[in-house]
């Protein structure tokens, strides 16, 4: 499945085409979205507007974002236990990601995000999950050459 693996931090960064310059990032919840911008050139992102929608409704706002930013992939964080076994929010981040290639076509890159919500309440974000948002992308950025 080309694209959309990248299990574990331990894993060997993914094999990102150089020409993909441009990424959406999103750290998936039940209720909530978050959502980052993010380029390979400066390796930075940049919140955006979190996304407090579900089904449908969720799609349609990746849907807007998708048009507004036109990245040439995607990027998921998909959370695990802190020994790395996957659970119940790990299943539906993967499906979340497995739905936006479905529905956009675009390569979707899953990135381990254990303790990005952690590391975004510390650092004393007013919107934590477009900040985790953001922590996804950039470490998702700095593995790429």
């Amino acid at each position: 499945m080309s694209g959309l693996a990248m299990p574990d931090r331990a894993a060997l960064p993914p094999s990102v085409p150089s020409h993909f310059q441009s990424f959406l990032a999103f750290d998936y919840g039940q209720k909530r979205t978050g959502v980052a911008s993010g380029n390979r050139l400066l390796k930075t992102a940049t919140p955006q507007a979190t996304i407090k929608a579900e089904g449908d409704a969720r799609f349609a706002q990746v849907e807007a974002r998708i048009r507004e930013w036109q990245p040439d992939a995607l990027v998921v964080g998909v959370p695990r236990h802190p020994d790395g076994a996957p659970h119940d929010n790990t299943r539906a981040a993967q499906r979340f990601a497995r739905q936006l290639h479905g529905r956009f076509r675009l390569p979707v890159y899953e990135v381990d995000e254990r303790y990005s919500t952690t590391e975004a309440l510390a650092s004393g974000a007013r919107d934590a999950d477009a900040a985790s948002a953001c922590i996804i992308l950039e470490q998702f950025l700095r593995s790429l050459p």
